[in-house]
């Protein structure tokens, strides 16, 4: 008789915990609904937003428009340039290589540049560049209206080769900086013995199962397009606000990639199970480096941010702003947890909206 009430009240706390998860689920996707719905109105450019659990897609919605002249809707499948969240995608190609032998770390950044006279790159290594740490001032002439709008990786980061002086001693401090990303393009070119697009291609996207993300350029046609927008607040009217008429936009090693919620998915999920780099490769490329000063609670690793906050679990994340693109993908790893935003405006307080999520997140019982 005991042995039967005792299975009775395993049952039933298996029960009651079951319509609990079911509740929390319950409400964190209308809460999450009801936050990007007041954000992005249907007949202005939107956003996609997903959230992953495990191996579940548990919320996934697309708010707003992805094409003004179309009025074609968001969607799952609406790729969106993610600007600076492609830097990961370098990082794991720069540390597939080394694991390859086909370079170090720690090599410095004249090995892979005999050509650059400036011997100030002597003592800067990759881990630098991976780091936001090399010091190297972001000096690109902007004073070219045509270059800054068209000019490739090797175009932007081409002022380095006769550097005149360094912001600060390498590895000292931490100073965002996209052309350091940049070098990145000819290095993996230089290292692996062909082009950087087919390398991504064929050796980072296609065994993510990513088949159609892609790079940016000019000509090339890239499935489900959205166009990243700026309101003018005098006609209130929304102009298209990505190539032609953003700054270096077409550089691809610091953020060229166009891909959608779905396939980044897939990028998460090859992280997981370490399609590309072993766990103590990419816990290294996760693990802080340098303290970020102006960002409370945040170091960066290798093409990722680390945030520690009080009372949450380490959050792993990056931010993409180019042109009218907004994007932010976030990860907690040790819940198994990634979130995605995805948006073609860029004038909604992103960090925000991330606490936003991370709060009905702890609601739910998942941090």
């Amino acid at each position: 008789m005991r042995a039967i009430l005792t299975q009775l009240i395993i049952f039933v706390f298996m029960l009651n915990s079951c319509r609990s998860s079911t509740s929390n689920i319950d409400n964190l996707i209308t809460e999450t609904d009801i936050l990007f719905s007041s954000l992005y109105p249907d007949n202005e450019p939107g956003a996609a937003v997903l959230i992953l659990k495990g191996d579940s897609v548990i919320f996934e919605k697309g708010y707003g428009i992805a094409n003004m002249d179309s009025m074609t809707p968001i969607d799952g499948n609406t790729f969106f340039n993610i600007a600076s969240v492609s830097k990961q995608f370098s990082a794991v190609a720069l540390m597939m290589l080394a694991i390859e032998g086909r370079l170090s770390l720690d090599d410095n950044v004249k090995r892979w540049f005999p050509e650059f006279e400036s011997t100030l790159l002597d003592n800067i290594t990759l881990r630098h560049l991976l780091s936001h740490t090399s010091g190297i001032p972001d000096s690109r002439d902007r004073s070219d209206r045509h270059f800054v709008t068209t000019a490739t990786d090797t175009q932007s980061y081409s002022y380095i080769s006769t550097l005149k002086r360094l912001n600060f001693e390498p590895g000292s401090r931490y100073e965002y900086m996209n052309p350091t990303f940049q070098l990145m393009y000819t290095i993996i070119e230089r290292s692996s013995g062909i082009g950087f697009d087919e390398f991504m291609k064929k050796r980072v996207f296609e065994p993510s199962g990513m088949s159609e993300t892609t790079y940016f350029e000019a000509d090339k046609s890239i499935p489900r397009m959205s166009h990243g927008y700026l309101l003018n607040k005098e006609s209130g009217l929304f102009e298209e606000y990505d190539y032609g008429e953003e700054s270096f936009f077409a550089t691809k090693a610091d953020g060229g990639i166009y891909t959608s919620v779905r396939e980044f998915v897939k990028w998460e999920m090859a992280l997981r199970k370490n399609t590309l780099i072993d766990e103590i490769t990419i816990n290294e490329a996760q693990t802080p480096k340098i303290e970020i000063q102006d960002i409370p609670y945040t170091h960066y690793g290798y093409g990722w941010f680390i945030e520690n906050r009080p009372e949450f679990p380490t959050k792993i994340y990056h931010t993409g702003n180019n042109g009218g693109f907004q994007i932010y993908a976030g990860r907690y790893p040790q819940q198994k947890i990634l979130y995605l935003l995805f948006s073609n405006r860029d004038d909604r307080d992103r960090e925000e909206t991330a606490k936003k999520m991370d709060q009905i997140f702890k609601n739910a019982g998942w941090l």
